[in-house]
């Protein structure tokens, strides 16, 4: 599904060109003005009819602002091209509490990203095709898989499946409103189909104006999302990454200005209105019955008229672009995870490339948290979009003040020419005032939309915060618990080996062949016992298979494994002291999902249990079943030239062993107390062969007196 495994050394080959590059960092800022000026005339159109005579003012503060927070990114590429953006901006120069939180929100806005990206394109398929609207939250969680799929297959291939639907949109929005425009100014301008229906609006206070204002302009500055993927990926850049990165932050804002500008004049021009409640509509019949065909649908149908070729096409490259916008998170957000993980503040398996070397890990997770807030909000934008760009301003605020620090910083430390100088200074100004802007545009944000859902960020967040100083305080301490002192040494005396006997089959043969085969100091195996006649069973075969190494019973009345096998082991070390146990577990390689279902698994839980076991190395030994041959392929290859001459495998030459013996194959019962703290008695040696009339021995022995010798294991094995 996501193609062949890469090698490590085709990492080059993924890197991107800037032609390439614009699509996949700058997708979510140039979609996201197909829904902020939509945004924008809905809150002003809460007020009236009269109120859309400020949007072309609020328009313009929005566009100064994406021109200050453009030019302050350019800045931020130069000084910090390692990838880390704002995070390793505001950790670097405000300190780990502060770097923490433009992490956390960086992550919030990255999963926002996705949810709403997905569910403003399912919004304009929608108004494309109406009768799909009962399968709104299976669509938006459709596309999400087939995007996270899409990026598993790696940065390049990705951006060459998404680079010509981007380029389709830009080019189908800048086509209708140049000729939106023209026909305005032949006098033809296009009259949109809500252009006729009236508005009812409550008296408003002087103050309550106001704030409808600001709530209209941080609706706008959702034209202001994505503008920092490209600061998070400049990694992804082929070289020159720094220039190339800039390059394509300039052309991304020229874009995305130029659009956001044409949009909300052309739409304004037309007479669009749209309302957050459709049925505020006056003279609208069907509002109840029929979903509010979007912003760019309303002008496409009055600029090429409705159902033309050129408005599907804007249509079809709209809503492309919308779900492609989340692309833009499914490269940042991996990312940064590695860059969190690298400082330890996040699981480590984030910074692992997978076979297509890109993040997986982190394009799964961020998918499946994108895909719980599709279907906890029903993939609604209007909700979705308030929880949206809070997270962006928290990390545009603290990054440009750390780039405030950072060039004031190098200013104090001199040596620079008069150019250099000059040079750091105007980076300083420009940090300065969008510090300040983002700063202002944060708190109004804030303001405005924490009632409407943005509390919920301010939840998230700093459980994010704390999850993640936890992560980074618990990989301090194994750090320092693990590092090399000059307290603690090593040094193991002896080296004895034990394998698990279950029944007489192959698997355990050949788990006792590997330990035979390491030349272990001694060797025995073990056998817990849980039903008599099988033990029985066992121990006669043991004899019959003229096998010399020791067998030792141990005894379970509460029909366990792996407990008593620890005990027994416990008890040895405290007789032998310092030596290594290596216990042999043979274990099952099944080809089919459901043969592990008809399997108990004892080797690996008992593997767990003896990892906790001081002094124990657990070695698993593998028996491929027939069915194995579906994953791993044929079991047994022939040796070179065998098959053209026809020969048979010859097996490996065993020095022959001497008949059956009684008395070279010693067999110990070693009963288990039921309490751990209790002392274990020593193992009594049972001699001869148990056949059927002879007297069975007592395994309900009388503890062994005080002080008495107890016997051990033979110290070797013989083979």
């Amino acid at each position: 599904m996501i193609g062949d495994p890469l090698p490590s050394e085709k990492l080059e080959g993924q890197l991107l060109p800037k032609h390439l590059a614009l699509p996949i960092f700058a997708s979510d800022a140039l979609s996201s003005v197909a829904y902020a000026p939509q945004e924008l005339l809905m809150i002003l159109l809460l007020g009236g009819l009269a109120f859309l005579t400020f949007a072309p003012w609020v328009a313009a503060a929005v566009v100064v602002l994406l021109v200050t927070v453009v030019l302050s990114y350019r800045q931020l590429v130069k000084a910090y091209p390692s990838g880390g953006g704002d995070y390793e901006v505001a950790h670097k120069n405000l300190g780990e509490k502060a770097g923490l939180i433009v992490a956390s929100a960086l992550l919030v806005d990255y999963v926002l990203t996705v949810a709403v990206s997905v569910a403003s394109g399912v919004d304009n398929v929608i108004s494309a095709l109406p009768f799909l609207a009962p399968w709104r939250v299976g669509l938006a969680i459709l596309c999400v898989v087939i995007i996270a799929a899409v990026n598993l297959r790696g940065v390049r291939e990705s951006s060459k499946a998404f680079a010509l639907p981007t380029y389709i949109f830009i080019g189908s929005i800048a086509l209708m409103i140049v000729t939106a425009l023209i026909r305005t100014f032949f006098g033809n301008a296009p009259v949109a189909e809500s252009a006729g229906y009236q508005v009812h609006a409550d008296s408003l206070t002087q103050a309550a104006i106001v704030l409808l204002l600001l709530r209209a302009f941080s609706s706008g500055c959702s034209a202001l999302t994505g503008v920092e993927a490209v600061a998070n990926g400049v990694p992804a850049f082929r070289t020159p990454k720094i220039r190339n990165a800039r390059v394509t932050l300039g052309l991304m804002g020229g874009i995305a200005i130029t659009l956001f500008a044409g949009l909300t004049a052309t739409a304004l021009i037309s007479g669009v209105h749209y309302a957050e409640n459709p049925c505020d509509l006056q003279g609208w019949a069907q509002c109840a019955t029929q979903p509010q065909r979007s912003l760019i649908a309303q002008i496409a149908a009055a600029t090429f008229g409705n159902n033309t070729f050129f408005f599907f096409l804007v249509q079809a490259a709209t809503a492309i672009v919308l779900l492609l916008a989340a692309n833009t998170a499914f490269n940042g957000f991996p990312l940064l995870g590695s860059v969190l993980a690298r400082d330890s503040y996040a699981p480590k398996a984030l910074n692992t490339r997978g076979d297509r070397l890109v993040y997986s890990n982190g394009m799964i997770i961020l998918a499946l948290a994108a895909t719980v807030l599709l279907v906890v909000y029903q993939a609604n934008l209007t909700q979705l979009i308030q929880l949206y760009i809070i997270g962006v301003f928290v990390s545009f605020t603290l990054g440009q003040s750390g780039m405030v620090r950072h060039w004031i910083s190098l200013l104090r430390t001199g040596g620079q020419t008069g150019r250099e100088r000059t040079g750091i200074i105007r980076s300083l100004c420009i940090n300065a005032f969008g510090a300040c802007l983002t700063a202002i545009v944060l708190i109004v944000v804030t303001i405005t939309k924490f009632t409407h859902g943005a509390y919920l960020v301010f939840i998230f967040m700093p459980i994010l915060w704390f999850l993640m100083l936890g992560v980074n305080r618990y990989y301090r301490d194994v750090e320092k618990e693990v590092e090399v002192d000059p307290v603690t040494t090593f040094g193991s005396v002896g080296d004895h080996a034990v394998v698990l006997i279950g029944k007489m089959q192959k698997p355990a043969l050949k788990a006792l062949d590997y330990a035979i085969a390491a030349r272990h100091d001694s060797i025995e195996a073990v056998h817990v016992s849980i039903e008599e006649e099988a033990t029985q069973k066992l121990q006669r075969q043991w004899i019959e298979q003229n096998i010399h190494v020791p067998l030792t019973i141990i005894e379970s009345p509460y029909r366990d494994f792996g407990i008593p096998l620890v005990k027994y082991l416990k008890h040895r070390r405290e007789e032998h002291g310092s030596e290594v146990v290596t216990v042999y577990l043979p274990q099952y390689i099944v080809g089919h999902w459901w043969e592990s279902l008809l399997h108990n698994h004892r080797s690996r839980r008992m593997s767990k249990q003896l990892m906790l076991c001081h002094g124990v190395t657990v070695a698993l030994v593998p028996w491929l079943l027939d069915s194995s041959s579906l994953i791993y392929g044929r079991r047994s290859r022939p040796l070179p030239g065998q098959d053209r001459r026809g020969e048979p495998v010859r097996p490996i030459a065993r020095r022959p062993l001497a008949p059956a013996s009684a008395a070279r194959t010693p067999i110990h019962i070693h009963p288990v107390p039921i309490t751990m703290g209790e002392q274990l008695p020593g193992a009594e040696p049972v001699v001869g062969p148990l056949t059927e009339g002879e007297p069975q021995p007592d395994t309900e022995r009388e503890p062994a007196a005080s002080g008495a010798a107890q016997k051990k294991v033979p110290a070797r094995a013989k083979r």
